[in-house]
């Protein structure tokens, strides 16, 4: 059964539909009845004009004033008068009209055809003259409301809908930053354990390659545990050279990855320095590497290089020969919840995105990619001049 958010959703559109539908219905009816009008009120142009051919010509009478007077009140409608016996074309309410040559009369003959149907002026039988016109300048401007009107309406349910998005964004922002910081939290208990663990076993002259590996994995673990505490908080960023900290990121995943994965690490010998929060940066460097291990499904080999570019960004590519990611999902991978795994909640990526673009100003995407040959990932960042 639908939640009650889903059908309020539904209801929603339903309605904007219909009341869309509405207002063009009742444009279009508005257009209509205007246009009905300008004809009604060019038949009665038309009518006067050809009782004025009826008349004496030389003793029009009252008569002849009284038509006269209606056919000058129109000044509005747009009009071309021809001749049949003269052969000659007489305007009226174009703009313009003087400076029309017979060409361009004819062709705007052609385009008041299509507007409205030309009205045939006779006397005793024969055709003296067809009226073409066309519509007066308030329909033209009102036939273009209806299209106006609904851009405008869908123009607003756009920015209601980007707002629904933002808000939502937001929420869920803040909801991981909570999980993040609440996991630091419970992580902090049992690593102070681990400490203390370590130290009676030191006391217990227990072989010290075992204790160092344990103090590495509880320094890796207060590591993390700082990574998630600076979730949804502005890090400090300090001048660190980026070819250290990539080497140092490089190091330990290598040592603690299967060795059915091949590492290669191309980096500069001369130190890069660059605006960077470590601990997130390597967390980063971390995401990238997992994220193309996975995609080689535990063996191949990650490539990590550095390259500084002629302008102010360094480079940092991670490269890796799984099954490489299709075109249409490029700028997908980066989304939260975003994921082509069976296990995984499409985090690791976008929080790459977020810490190299929000928090770093800097540029992180999918530089290439090729089927079945690998994926590489690029991060651009402002390097210290």
């Amino acid at each position: 059964m639908p939640s009650k958010s889903t059908l309020t959703r539904w209801l929603f559109i339903v309605i904007s539909v219909v009341i869309i539908g509405l207002v063009f219905w009742n444009t279009t009816q508005f257009f209509n009845q205007l246009k009905e009008n300008e004809r009604n009120k060019m038949e009665i142009w038309a009518s006067a004009y050809e009782e004025l051919q009826n008349l004496e010509a030389n003793d029009p009478g009252n008569e002849g004033s009284f038509l006269l007077d209606i056919m000058q009140k129109n000044e509005t409608t747009p009009m071309i008068l021809y001749s049949h016996r003269d052969n000659v074309y007489t305007l009226r309410n174009v703009k313009g009209g003087e400076a029309l040559d017979t060409l361009r009369i004819k062709s705007l003959v052609e385009r008041y055809k299509t507007e409205y149907k030309p009205i045939v002026i006779t006397y005793d039988d024969e055709v003296l003259s067809t009226v073409y016109y066309g519509n007066s300048p308030i329909i033209n401007k009102i036939k273009y409301y209806p299209a106006a009107l609904i851009l405008i309406i869908v123009l607003l349910f756009v920015a209601i809908y980007f707002f629904y998005q933002t808000s939502k964004s937001s929420e869920q922002n803040k909801l991981w930053a909570g999980m993040a910081k609440e996991t630091a939290h419970q992580i902090g208990t049992p690593l102070s354990s681990l400490v203390g663990w370590t130290e009676i076993l030191k006391a217990e002259n227990v072989n010290s390659s075992y204790i160092t590996e344990m103090e590495k994995d509880i320094s890796r673990l207060k590591t993390i545990t700082e990574r998630f505490s600076k979730v949804g908080s502005v890090p400090n960023l300090e001048a660190s050279d980026i070819v250290e900290e990539t080497r140092n990121a490089f190091d330990y995943l290598k040592s603690r990855t299967s060795k059915l994965i091949e590492f290669e690490l191309k980096v500069p010998s001369t130190p890069i320095p660059v605006n960077l929060n470590s601990q997130l940066y390597s967390w980063t460097i971390e995401n990238l590497v997992k994220n193309g291990i996975d995609a080689m499904k535990g063996q191949g080999k990650i490539t990590i290089e550095i390259e500084k570019g002629e302008g102010k960004y360094v480079y940092v590519r991670i490269s890796d020969t799984g099954k490489g990611i299709p075109r249409r999902n490029q700028k997908k991978v980066f989304k939260p919840g975003f994921t082509t795994k069976k296990r995984g909640w499409g985090l690791g990526l976008s929080l790459a995105k977020r810490i190299i673009q929000e928090y770093h100003r800097g540029k992180i995407y999918v530089s290439k990619s090729t089927k079945d040959e690998g994926t590489t990932f690029e991060m651009a960042l402002a390097y210290i001049r």
